[in-house]
């Protein structure tokens, strides 16, 4: 009976909390002046640029690790036989 009331209670609170959180978001302001101004200065394109070269590293990063890992997997597969 008391692990029900611990339980619910917990709910309960977790509930609540994610109310809360969802409520402050519908007061921020809906306007993003930094974007606009990048946008205006032209420095946006600049922020897009590192993104990408970023997310494109990270992508090299984990093709080349999946093959060695591939060829890992492999090497351990035929010294088992």
């Amino acid at each position: 009976m008391k692990q029900q009331i611990q339980t619910y209670i917990r709910k309960t609170l977790l509930l609540f909390s994610l109310l809360l959180t969802g409520a402050s978001t519908f007061a921020q302001n809906s306007e993003v002046e930094m974007a606009d101004v990048m946008r205006s200065n032209g420095k946006i394109y600049v922020v897009v640029a590192v993104i990408a070269i970023i997310f494109t590293g990270i992508v090299i990063y984990l093709i080349t690790l999946d093959r060695k890992v591939g060829k890992l997997e492999k090497e351990l597969e035929e010294h088992k036989r």
